[in-house]
């Protein structure tokens, strides 16, 4: 299974246009994205997926991505009209994940929650990969349930990035997933949803890209709270980030 005719690498900022049809060129990403406070803010996702999170912390959440101008808000599918109503007009686009977090949703469920999140106004989706499929050898079940959400996603015109939870994966999983995720129609591969026992590290994230080269984006999360995470993960291969500590890491470079 390709990707769907409609399914793109949609440049996020200015920094994702080092990508070409067969490469990336992670250290040239690296250096502009550090340029500044700004441009850092540009790749990050900013995120807060808490399952006791308050309309008041995603409001505020949604405060500092238009003030900062991250990459996108990323919430839990309940407070994705919340989000998507009070960052209408900023040009900033929502992000929901799904079949969050163990991957273990019904094809259908995925569908159905990524049209329904895409009409209501999420342009960026992250779903979880079928892991324990993924660990089975079910290798076609895999790619058939991100073909599934990637088709759903591009229809709508958003992105879709598959989170492989690299922690629960051995190298030869995480190879596999993250081709089975290209060949589904992904824009992204992930490494983590930041709630498994590890989060993103610079040789998973540098594995991510061997695989990736330019075919899709490379998004490194969960354990990155400081500027110096931001940069390795960079210069390993990722040209997105999520964080939820994201204001701590702007502010280090200057950001008020």
């Amino acid at each position: 299974m390709g990707k769907s005719t409609t399914s793109v690498i949609m440049p996020i900022s200015e920094a994702d246009l080092e990508f070409d049809n067969g490469s990336f060129d992670a250290a040239g990403f690296a250096r502009h994205a550090m340029t500044n406070w700004q441009t850092v803010a540009a790749v990050i996702d900013h995120t807060l997926l808490k399952s006791d999170a308050t309309r008041e912390q995603v409001e505020g959440v949604c405060d500092e991505v238009v003030r900062y101008r991250f990459a996108c808000a990323m919430v839990n599918p309940i407070w994705a009209s919340t989000a998507v109503a009070m960052l209408s007009g900023t040009g900033i686009p929502v992000g929901v994940v799904i079949g969050f977090p163990l991957g273990a949703s019904l094809v259908s469920t995925l569908r159905q929650e990524a049209a329904a999140l895409a009409r209501m106004g999420a342009r960026e989706l992250d779903m979880v990969i079928p892991i324990g499929q993924l660990k089975s050898g079910n290798h076609h079940a895999v790619q058939h349930a991100v073909h599934a959400a990637a088709t759903v996603a591009h229809h709508h015109g958003a992105l879709l990035k598959v989170i492989l939870e690299t922690a629960l994966l051995t190298v030869e999983e995480k190879l596999r997933g993250a081709e089975l995720a290209i060949q589904g129609g992904t824009d992204f591969l992930k490494t983590s949803t930041g709630f498994a026992a590890g989060g993103a590290t610079a040789a998973d994230v540098a594995l991510l890209r061997g695989v990736a080269g330019g075919r899709c984006g490379v998004k490194a999360s969960g354990g990155i709270r400081k500027l110096a995470d931001v940069r390795t993960m960079l210069e390993a291969g990722a040209n997105r980030i999520g964080a939820s500590s994201s204001v701590a890491i702007v502010r280090e470079m200057g950001a008020e």
